[in-house]
């Protein structure tokens, strides 16, 4: 709803306070409460740094990766994806004895202060788990079911080449490959409807149907355009 330069300020300012990439979470807010006065009611009643009271909070965080997606800050997005993904909470033993609860499931809260920095909270979050899910099929990938349209306006992050992504429409199986490189004719059943954006008209007519999207490269983008084959 801001101004693009209001919300990048903004956004901006937020990962440089609250994300803490060594600690690998994303703080709801900074300092957390503790002897403040006046007292702000029930936040304060979790200890400091737990839950909301100055904590990772999963579900407020990933809706920042929308944000920079929205900004077009692809690399920022797939790095606090993968900041927030639970596996990458458990990638050794040290990690897995400071985390304590399920890497394969979204954990509501990580904790933020001494002596339990990283250690994950109420786990099973199925708000935030929903929402991690879109944030990297709608928000990074740019896959998005609009009824019997398929939009995909991909935030791809600068390292990746390309990506492939399978869905079912009724009996049919889409499969769908997006892919850095030149511009090809559009075909059938796709729209394309900005550089970066494309429209896919779907149809259950059983089987498999393969798709192809092409994405240049930001450089090249600025003279030219994309296209689908």
């Amino acid at each position: 709803a801001a101004p693009p330069e209001r919300a990048g300020a903004a956004l901006e300012a937020a990962h440089r306070q609250l994300v803490r990439p060594a600690d690998k979470i994303a703080l709801l807010f900074t300092p957390p409460f503790d002897k403040s006065s006046p007292d702000p009611g029930y936040i304060k009643a979790y200890p400091p740094g737990i839950r909301e009271n100055g904590g990772q909070y999963s579900h407020g965080a990933i809706w920042s990766i929308f944000a920079h997606a929205k900004l077009g800050q692809a690399d920022r997005a797939a790095d606090l994806f993968a900041l927030l993904n639970p596996v990458n909470h458990a990638l050794n033993e040290a990690e897995v004895r400071r985390y304590r609860v399920e890497p394969y499931v979204i954990a509501a809260d990580i904790y933020s202060v001494p002596p339990h920095v990283g250690r994950g909270g109420w786990t099973w979050y199925t708000g935030s788990g929903a929402w991690m899910y879109r944030a990297g099929l709608e928000a990074i990938l740019g896959v998005v079911r609009e009824g019997a349209k398929l939009r995909v306006k991909p935030c791809m992050p600068s390292a990746w080449d390309g990506f492939h992504v399978s869905l079912k429409y009724g009996d049919t199986r889409y499969e769908i490959e997006v892919s850095r490189g030149a511009a090809r004719p559009s075909v059938a059943d796709i729209r394309q409807v900005s550089p970066s954006e494309y429209l896919i008209d779907l149809r259950d007519t059983g089987g498999t149907s393969s798709i192809e999207l092409f994405v240049q490269s930001e450089s090249a983008m600025a003279g030219g355009s994309q296209a689908v084959a």
